[in-house]
């Protein structure tokens, strides 16, 4: 298995910060590295996301878990499970009433060497999404 994660500390509740963050649609608006989600978050729900880490290329994903205002999934790879990601993305509450943010994504399969050998390095543009996210929050407050 292999990951990319990034975690931020947002100072505002969790249903505020989740209020943003099942807003996909909107996600470009406030991190650049989005070029356009298409979709709904839904149980279930289909979910395509065009970004610059990827430049031409769109991600479909599946919702495979949504439980508000605490945690999202999506999932997508290729059949058969030859690769696989799913990416979580978890808000918890610290100590002092803020949120912690995490955004995690895990590959696996039989196909992960191959892939991951070209894959593009998402650490930046995941640190950009958690960073993002939280400017986007604690500027409504």
């Amino acid at each position: 298995m292999r990951y990319f994660e990034a975690t931020s500390t947002i100072e505002a509740p969790a249903d505020q910060v989740w209020s943003v963050l099942q807003d996909a649609q909107a996600w470009p608006r406030w991190d650049c590295g989005i070029d356009e989600v298409n979709g709904t978050i839904a149980p279930g729900a289909r979910i395509t996301i065009r970004s610059k880490a990827a430049p031409g290329r769109a991600f479909p994903v599946k919702v495979t878990a949504l439980e508000p205002p605490r945690k999202l999934v999506f999932t997508g790879g290729m059949p058969l499970g030859l690769f696989k990601g799913v990416r979580t993305y978890t808000l918890s509450t610290n100590a002092d009433g803020a949120t912690v943010f995490t955004m995690r994504e895990e590959y696996t399969g039989p196909l992960l060497g191959l892939i991951w050998k070209s894959m593009p390095d998402l650490g930046p543009s995941f640190v950009q999404f958690a960073e993002g996210l939280k400017k986007e929050v604690e500027s409504r407050r």
